[in-house]
């Protein structure tokens, strides 16, 4: 069969990707709207189009959870689709253009995060408080890419964390981190203080900040990779998932690309859709959605904790022996 990308992989390249049946396939799976519908006409179902086609046309507060990660602004090329770098106000006003109809989907209590980089974040941010109240930023590490022999190599990202009010859900014991203990502390009584005991292993279970270290980039080698450029890490969205909704909500993406969002929100049992304008990345996301069916394990995460980077496969190897 053909591969629609035309690339060749290496024996243990993992990344995934569409043969031409494939892609006809999924294809029949897509949805367009082009008037107004209910909910169930989109629900669990990727949305193939421009976003500004099809936002007037979704229902009233249907969205839980708005997870957005919008071009950044700089040149990048997305598949058959580019997006340009602009001066700042002209960022913040295309931000603004999309942003502006989204609210009216949001339910009165539902959670905003927006990504972005350094560049990019001033728009963000003064675009968002105008409609939702700011909570946070987290930053979190972006651990990939080639340094620069003039500037600080670029390895960090933001995501910018809203809510309508002060009202909103926020799971932390659903997002707590499981970290190496290099110094154990003990009662007097000789008893571990504040970790566990695992042998020739001590971890602690900790609070999560806003500074992200343990995100994992997808690559060639981990099976949820693909060929979107900027794809965020099923790991990244799980935090996020789990912490600001519950069983059953709805997780919208707007800018859905190769479907992570919706992978992640399946895998955990929330209800999803999102929009994506091209047609491959959003064959993509329904290729990932079917093998979530099967296999709803997620790197980096288990036990119902968060692992630091790495520690969790290693913990499984040692196990194996």
């Amino acid at each position: 069969m053909k591969i629609v990308s035309g690339k060749n992989r290496a024996p243990y390249n993992r990344t995934l990707f569409l043969t031409n049946d494939e892609l006809n396939k999924y294809k029949s799976h897509l949805v367009q709207i082009d008037k107004s519908v209910d909910v169930d006409k989109f629900l669990g179902k990727v949305i193939n189009q421009n976003i500004f086609d099809v936002l007037n046309f979704l229902p009233d507060k249907f969205i839980d959870l708005l997870f957005i990660d919008p071009p950044y602004n700089l040149h990048k090329k997305f598949n058959t689709t580019s997006f340009k770098e602009m001066e700042l106000a002209e960022y913040q006003k295309w931000i603004d253009s999309w942003l502006s109809k989204i609210i009216r989907l949001l339910k009165p209590n539902a959670s905003i995060y927006i990504c972005g980089d350094w560049k990019s974040s001033p728009a963000i941010y003064s675009t968002a408080t105008k409609y939702f109240k700011v909570q946070n930023r987290i930053t979190w590490e972006r651990e990939k890419g080639r340094g620069s022999k003039n500037n600080w190599k670029n390895c960090s990202e933001d995501i910018w964390f809203f809510t309508m009010n002060d009202k909103f859900t926020f799971n932390v014991d659903d997002v707590k981190i499981k970290r190496k203990v290099l110094a154990p502390y003990k009662t007097n009584d000789g008893k571990p203080k504040d970790w566990e005991n695992h042998g020739e292993e001590n971890f602690r279970i900790t609070h999560p900040s806003n500074i992200w270290t343990d995100i994992t980039i997808p690559f060639w080698s981990m099976p949820e990779n693909t060929d979107h450029p900027t794809q965020k890490p099923e790991k990244l969205l799980a935090k996020i998932i789990l912490a600001s909704s519950n069983p059953g909500d709805i997780i919208f993406d707007p800018f859905l690309g190769s479907g992570t969002t919706a992978v992640a929100a399946k895998k955990l049992g929330r209800n999803f859709s999102g929009i994506e304008l091209d047609e491959e990345y959003c064959c993509l996301a329904e290729k990932r959605l079917e093998l979530a069916n099967k296999e709803k394990s997620i790197q980096g995460y288990d036990g119902e904790v968060f692992w630091e980077r790495n520690t969790l496969a290693e913990r499984k190897k040692k196990k194996s022996f």
